[in-house]
């Protein structure tokens, strides 16, 4: 299976990390609020970046990593 790592970015600037097999699904999941709890009345939500295929293991390291990135380094995702 291919996993991909994605960043969400909430309508009060935040960001939200996470890791699934369709993105677009699973931003869709959040956007209705069947998503992660932080996401929920934080919208509008937009992708704001994510990369894959990965492996599961692969997708869960990279997971943490990026959850560990400042603010301004996840602002810096979007260009790459």
């Amino acid at each position: 299976m291919n996993w991909w790592v994605y960043v969400i970015r909430c309508g009060d600037g935040t960001f939200y990390t996470g890791m699934a097999l369709d993105v677009n699904r699973r931003l869709t999941r959040h956007q209705q609020g069947h998503g992660a709890r932080y996401t929920r009345g934080r919208g509008p939500l937009e992708l704001w970046w994510s990369t894959g295929p990965l492996t599961r293991q692969e997708a869960m390291s990279l997971e943490i990593r990026v959850k560990g990135y400042s603010h301004a380094q996840k602002e810096l995702l979007r260009g790459h």
